[in-house]
């Protein structure tokens, strides 16, 4: 899978997962949508942002969150 809107710079946000190269990281944009914002109050205030970097946003934390192991515990 492909996310080209994703980058990670260890000089930016210490290499969290951000837009394009700004100091926006993903889990600013996905943490707004969980608060309940939703995409067009983001645009408006991060007017620097478009609507493919919080769908992007959105696709990669849904993507991290898959690739995640957890491990399993049997309870008796």
């Amino acid at each position: 899978m492909s996310f080209d809107r994703i980058t990670h710079d260890p000089n930016v946000m210490g290499g969290k997962a951000c837009i394009r190269g700004m100091r926006v990281t993903v889990g600013n944009v996905v943490g707004l949508l969980a608060s309940g914002q939703d995409i067009e109050s983001i645009l408006r205030s991060f007017p620097y942002l478009e609507r493919e970097d919080v769908e992007a946003s959105l696709a990669y934390a849904a993507w991290r969150v898959q690739e995640r192991e957890e491990p399993l515990v049997l309870v008796p």
